[in-house]
């Protein structure tokens, strides 16, 4: 089977559930995470929940666990991606991923270089596999989610859980 026999035999709904990991923002001044909850109920996607939570290791993971309780086949963490000291959002999430899907950190930083020039190499951005779910994690500016979404994660959110449900068993 090639890709577009898989992207045919994926799901047209996917449950999706949405973490922003900053210690700055409150809910009603988080514009990313509301423009990706928009977007996902926009492209027919559920939203399986959203939980904005300090960049703090353990915060991000019972956010995770928050989206495996809520039965979500995707989760998109957008925050804590950058290289100052309070970034670690890659840590938490790099650490819990079982498989890494590399090529999304590489080609969101490059469609980022040619939207912002040499800062995209700053970001770090990360995706892969937890527990038969797909996680993506990205900047938190609403640019950069947005380019996520629009460019790599909405695309073929359908076509990886379609993979991830192949023969598999998630707790």
């Amino acid at each position: 089977m090639g890709h577009e026999d898989h992207r045919r035999a994926a799901p047209s709904r996917v449950r999706v559930f949405v973490v922003t990991a900053s210690d700055t923002r409150g809910e009603a001044e988080d514009e990313s995470g509301a423009w990706l909850r928009a977007a996902i109920e926009a492209a027919g996607h559920e939203l399986a929940g959203y939980r904005l939570v300090r960049d703090e290791p353990a915060e991000l993971r019972a956010a995770l666990g928050a989206a495996a309780e809520a039965r979500a086949d995707a989760v998109v963490v957008n925050g804590g991606t950058g290289i100052s000291a309070r970034d670690r959002t890659y840590e938490a999430v790099a650490a819990v991923l079982e498989k890494r899907l590399d090529g999304f950190g590489e080609l969101f930083r490059w469609l980022s270089f040619q939207e912002i020039g040499s800062a995209a190499m700053l970001s770090r951005a990360v995706a892969g596999v937890w527990q038969g779910r797909a996680v993506f994690s990205v900047p938190g500016s609403t640019a950069a989610v947005r380019l996520a979404w629009e460019r790599l994660v909405g695309p073929e959110l359908p076509h990886v859980v379609h993979e991830l449900r192949r023969h598999a068993h998630r707790p």
